[in-house]
């Protein structure tokens, strides 16, 4: 445990970090004046799990189960991460996604205490002080938001702060990043939502968004304190809106140790799934044939690392770019379109490719008219449109190849592209599949076939962990890679007909410390990390793997 000073009696009790409440000996009841503060009967931690799992069950809804895990959070820190772990599938889907969207909605409403700092626009001449108000001076993983872009629900503005909160609760539950090193920030810039401006209890600065160079000149004014106070703490971006995610991360990813998980953990998850459905069904990365319904920041990060696994299997750069085809609400990226970013246009299709393409209307080539005219091996949702991949899409997508990979990656579960269950229906049960949302076992005929989840959880908290065993002074692109590559080399789905493409969720731990060591190794190949043998990088991932275990101590 990091050096924290330990305090006697109730304020004890009150420090999440250190209380251990009934876990406290005798011995140590008596010598940090705890006696007569606490039932006399000593538990252990398991004990105590035991307890907390009846009062979790007692809960009526998702959200009264998320407000309970975030109150015992900050109780006990130890306590609620030893639950969580001992029912890490059943707990994830309330401490993260999908449950955290509706927290975030109504945050304003289960507001009980703070945790991390919120940095609102105002206050933007003091960002240095502020920074010096955290909790405890060393930090090795900052996650930040400005809340515009909650999962698919939206901007929340500072109600975005539960998802700092959500993601590095699950850098401390997978990583074993110690959660007292760890900080939540949200970016308060105003909120466009007028539920939210025009709700009485809403806790945010009641002001429209700050946009243009004077919300850019914000953000530098916030790198640049971070970079003075902790230069060495890894900074993740989350839930920034498409014209500022990408413009932010190719601006600082030279200057800190830094990365979007959006972008690139999004990206490194689903290579890393695609790379296991390619080895079932038997083929190649440069075989491909890759259908977007989504163009964000979020899908072009995935397009971005796809092709470059397409490329390292032996395709020449162009070559691989006209192998994708993104559509978004106005159709398929085309080189006629005027509307495209750079990075969007990286993958725009020559028009008079698709000059002669029979469609099912007038007007723009849609995601059915794609479907319907090349032979996709691989469709990809991050629209956050439910219900898109339509009957007729799989379908004809499932007539053309064997084992067609379909991933419906948008949250919550609301917007996912399509329902697994329809998937296998549709296509025999063919189809190899992953989504973004947490979804049950499907039956069908006289098997049950497991769902992966294409999460975030399975890179963003391994990247943490990896680049602090192994003092990485960078996050790049090549580190990222190699995270899906090892997720990739994990998954079961080579081991039986129906096993999920994805490691299971109570085995992430395991995972995240393969995966950690992939990130480690190529920091250290790329020369920004020192040189080790992969024996001393290993017992150094381990090493760093933090236990939800208390600590014996007495008062000084």
């Amino acid at each position: 445990m990091p050096q924290i000073a330990i305090p006697r009696g109730t304020a004890l009790l009150e420090h999440p970090a250190l209380n251990k409440d009934t876990a406290f000996t005798p011995e140590e009841r008596v010598a940090l004046g705890l006696d007569g503060l606490l039932p006399p009967v000593v538990e252990t931690l398991e004990q105590q799990s035991r307890r907390c799992y009846m009062a979790f069950g007692r809960k009526q809804d998702d959200l009264e189960r998320h407000i309970y895990l975030r109150a015992l959070q900050d109780t006990d820190e130890t306590l609620f991460y030893r639950l969580l772990l001992d029912h890490v599938e059943e707990m994830l889907p309330i401490v993260y996604t999908p449950v955290v969207a509706q927290a975030c909605a109504e945050f304003s409403h289960i507001y009980r205490r703070p945790r991390g700092l919120f940095i609102a626009y105002p206050l933007r001449n003091r960002i240095r002080e502020l920074l010096a108000n955290r909790p405890r001076s060393e930090v090795d993983v900052i996650v930040v938001t400005d809340g515009e872009r909650i999962l698919g629900i939206g901007d929340q503005g500072v109600g975005g702060m539960g998802i700092p909160i959500g993601k590095l609760s699950l850098y401390s539950l997978i990583g074993g990043i110690h959660p007292t090193r760890t900080l939540p920030i949200v970016l308060d810039v105003g909120t466009n939502n007028a539920a939210r401006l025009e709700d009485p209890e809403y806790l945010g600065w009641r002001h429209e968004r700050v946009t243009g160079q004077s919300y850019f000149d914000f953000i530098d004014q916030f790198v640049t304190a971070v970079k003075a106070q902790m230069p060495n703490t890894l900074l993740q971006w989350e839930d920034f809106a498409t014209p500022h995610a990408r413009p932010i991360l190719e601006r600082y990813r030279d200057e800190l140790l830094t990365f979007n998980d959006d972008i690139q953990g999004t990206a490194a998850v689903a290579l890393g799934a695609i790379s296991a459905g390619i080895k079932v069904a038997g083929a190649a990365m440069r075989e491909q044939q890759v259908v977007f319904l989504g163009a964000g920041s979020a899908a072009i990060g995935v397009a971005d690392y796809i092709c470059a696994a397409m490329v390292a299997d032996g395709l020449a750069q162009e070559e691989a770019r006209r192998r994708f085809w993104i559509v978004d609400r106005d159709g398929l990226l085309h080189s006629g379109r005027t509307d495209l970013t750079p990075e969007q246009r990286r993958y725009a299709q020559p028009e008079e490719c698709i000059a002669s393409w029979r469609r099912a209307g007038p007007g723009n080539v849609m995601l059915g008219d794609v479907i319907a005219n090349i032979a996709a091996s691989i469709l990809i949702g991050l629209s956050t449109a439910g219900g898109a991949f339509t009957e007729t899409i799989v379908r004809e997508m499932a007539r053309k190849v064997r084992r067609p990979i379909i991933f419906p990656l948008s949250n919550p579960t609301e917007k996912s592209e399509a329902v697994p269950a329809d998937l296998i229906r549709w296509t025999e049960a063919r189809a190899l599949i992953a989504t973004g949302s947490p979804f049950p076992p499907v039956e069908f005929g006289n098997r049950r076939i497991p769902i992966a989840q294409c999460n975030n959880v399975f890179i963003f908290p391994a990247v943490g962990l990896g680049v602090i065993a192994s003092g990485a002074s960078r996050v790049t692109d090549q580190m990222l890679l190699a995270a899906g590559r090892a997720l990739g080399e994990q998954t079961p789905a080579l081991g039986g007909l129906d096993a999920p493409l994805l490691p299971a969720i109570r085995d992430l731990r395991r995972t995240a410390v393969e995966v950690a060591i992939a990130v480690g190794a190529d920091a250290q190949r790329q020369g920004l990390a020192p040189a080790s043998t992969v024996d001393n990088l290993r017992r150094s991932v381990v090493g760093r793997q933090w236990e939800p275990t208390y600590d014996a101590f007495r008062s000084k």
